[in-house]
């Protein structure tokens, strides 16, 4: 099992980290991407990895809450870059879709075999909960996963 050592908490910017994968928080995917302006993590990857793994994500069709799926990072230098679908159809994150898109990308890192994540605070932007939160849910949710993988969780900062 993990223990909480095991995961890093990184003050900076999720797409300078030096790691296998990334996680994007998403939607349901129910709307195009190219429809949606960017903004945030999502925006930020957009503008570094260019439009390939939108491309390959809008091809799943609709995620459930929580649910993720995993494209080519496109430009960025990652072996691949996990979406999670952390807001709901009214934009909003919960509890439970924060959770349950940190284990659904954790099955993905476990499966694919990934030595090294990085996350964002899922569900603290665009989603409206509070970073401290947020934060919490995510270490609390990753403690219960048994995992040899090194764990970063990526907090914004300018």
């Amino acid at each position: 099992m993990h223990n909480i050592n095991s995961i890093h908490i990184i003050h900076g910017d999720l797409l300078t980290q030096e790691v296998d994968v990334i996680v994007n928080p998403w939607n349901r995917n129910f709307i195009p991407w190219w429809l949606l302006l960017p903004q945030g993590v999502s925006g930020a990857i957009k503008k570094k990895a260019g439009f390939r793994p939108f491309v390959e994500l809008s091809k799943v069709g609709i995620l459930p809450l929580g649910g993720a799926v995993l494209t080519s990072a496109g430009k960025l230098p990652y072996k691949g870059i996990i979406h999670v679908a952390g807001l709901n159809a009214f934009w909003v994150s919960t509890e439970k879709s924060i959770r349950q898109s940190v284990r659904s990308a954790m099955q993905i890192v476990n499966e694919q075999g990934f030595q090294s994540v990085a996350f964002p605070l899922i569900g603290a932007g665009t989603g409206g909960k509070k970073a401290e939160l947020v934060q919490q849910w995510i270490m609390e949710t990753l403690n219960e996963q048994p995992t040899d993988t090194q764990i970063s969780i990526v907090i914004y900062k300018k």
